[in-house]
């Protein structure tokens, strides 16, 4: 276990997070954080908390976690996105060999509208870029 703490940590919220300083260095020996700035991934608006103005390390240790923050998001979106293959997979499987026809019933025109739609966004949208190339 590291026996350092961070100076910065980013407490995650919807669209970005709010940002504390971490400070040990007190008489008590505790952990204090301090509220600095709140920040918001999607539009990259960087709020200081308060009066408070922003150091030029506060301000690129924000910008330095929003990159990564965004870069991680990003690479869950597609993890979910092939995750939903999977679950495809396993649903033709579960069609093909568990589906009752009451089961098949409750779903089949549910899914398959989810489907249609599904395949003509990713029609169009293999069109634009084939047109685009």
């Amino acid at each position: 276990m590291a026996t350092e703490l961070p100076e910065y940590y980013f407490g995650v919220r919807d669209n970005g997070a709010f940002v504390f300083r971490v400070d040990t260095e007190n008489r008590q020996r505790r952990i204090d954080m301090d509220q600095i700035a709140v920040v918001n991934i999607r539009n990259g608006e960087i709020r200081p908390q308060g009066d408070r103005q922003l150091s030029d390390d506060d301000t690129v240790a924000i910008q330095n976690w929003m990159e990564e923050r965004r870069a991680l998001l990003a690479k869950r979106d597609i993890d979910d996105i092939l995750r939903a293959v999977d679950y495809l997979n396993t649903t033709t499987h579960w069609v093909q060999s568990k589906a009752s026809d009451e089961d098949l019933e409750e779903i089949t025109d549910t899914l398959l509208l989810a489907m249609h739609d599904l395949r003509s966004v990713l029609v169009r949208k293999k069109a634009d870029r084939m047109l685009k190339g």
